[in-house]
């Protein structure tokens, strides 16, 4: 992609253009001044969840802090904005609100995919999957390795030829560690805090209790009766829950929807859509959406895609309706209730940030 900085000129006929069509065109760069962060004019999303897009949020020189696909994002405890990508020259990048870089390290994951961000008693740990290199990493917030989680034939629950690539993973209420093997084999795999295995369950299948695609997992605390999974199996259009020790429970259908992982703010639930089914219900690439579920795991929002609509209690088809994402895969809700949207497959683009609508 060329580095190019536009002319005054452009800028303001660029942002017009952009203002009257309502896209952001797959390539472009703005760069602009943090302070005055340039929105586009349309509203993206439905009801309380309505949001506008910051043009070049992120956008850092390529030659210097490099991405290609911006996998993840989680915010730290001190308002920071941590990202991977797998670009192996710095596989973490970390952001203040304003789209500032802060910091990069790290060159020992270059297919990091998955970001789990643990606050154990007040002190931070993160989570990273490499689906390629078949690992999951414990590491301090600069990078500083603490345990790795390999190939589960060394531990016998997987025959040395299955394939093991871990895409996400959730940190139970005791510490235990939830592997989703998401381009794998749709294991979920459930270690102790140290690393040893304890179960696993789920597996490749359209039965209730299985997987097509576990692409993320997160624990679910909202449900005053205990903590349950939530998991993705993204071809299913479908988030399913588990309770912490493997048993199924019931599923979350959103039609139309590829979602990535499920991430939970407050009583809502947040997903990056990777796919939108378009052109005759297939999965349709170069689309995407932005999700958000309340409490009552209802659809209330759909920045840039359809609205939600419900007909006798049933979800209907979404699809993409605005193209300005390309392959949202993950969303990072900062304590403004902004959002940040990590995308795949996007031409090597930087997060856009949503800012909240009154």
């Amino acid at each position: 992609m060329d580095d190019h900085r536009w002319s005054r000129r452009d800028f303001v006929r660029r942002s017009a253009i952009l203002a009257g069509t309502s896209l952001i065109a797959p390539g472009f760069r703005f760069y602009v001044n943090r302070s005055r962060p340039k929105l586009s004019d349309q509203i993206l999303g439905h009801g309380d969840f309505r949001y506008r897009a910051e043009i070049g949020w992120g956008d850092l020189d390529p030659a210097r802090t490099p991405v290609n696909n911006c996998h993840e994002m989680v915010m730290d405890s001190r308002g920071r904005l941590i990202m991977v990508t797998d670009e192996p020259r710095n596989n973490v990048i970390v952001y203040d609100k304003g789209g500032k870089l802060l910091e990069r390290w790290g060159t020992e994951f270059p297919g990091a995919h998955g970001l789990t961000l643990w606050n154990a008693g007040g002190e931070e740990f993160l989570f990273i999957t490499d689906p390629p290199g078949g690992k999951v990493a414990k590491t301090t917030l600069d990078g500083r390795i603490l345990l790795t989680i390999e190939h589960p034939s060394r531990i016998g629950e997987y025959a040395e030829e299955d394939r093991f690539q871990p895409t996400e993973t959730a940190i139970g209420p005791n510490g235990d560690i939830y592997v989703a093997d998401g381009y794998g084999s749709h294991w979920i795999l459930q270690y102790d805090q140290n690393g040893e295995f304890i179960r696993k369950f789920g597996g490749r299948g359209d039965a209730d209790d299985q997987f097509q695609t576990p692409h993320g997992i997160t624990v679910d605390y909202r449900d005053p009766s205990g903590p349950r999974l939530l998991i993705t199996s993204r071809a299913h259009n479908s988030f399913k829950y588990f309770t912490l020790d493997g048993q199924y429970l019931s599923t979350v259908f959103l039609p139309g929807a590829y979602v990535c992982r499920p991430v939970i703010d407050g009583e809502n639930v947040y997903s990056g859509v990777c796919w939108s089914r378009l052109r005759y219900l297939n999965q349709t690439p170069n689309s995407g959406f932005v999700t958000i579920l309340d409490g009552k795991n209802r659809v209330v929002s759909n920045p840039a895609g359809t609205a939600p609509e419900y007909r006798d209690g049933e979800l209907q088809l979404m699809v993409q309706e605005v193209p300005i994402f390309k392959h949202c895969h993950d969303v990072c809700v900062d304590d403004e209730k902004n959002l940040y949207v990590c995308q795949w497959n996007a031409d090597k683009t930087y997060p856009i940030k949503l800012h909240r609508v009154a």
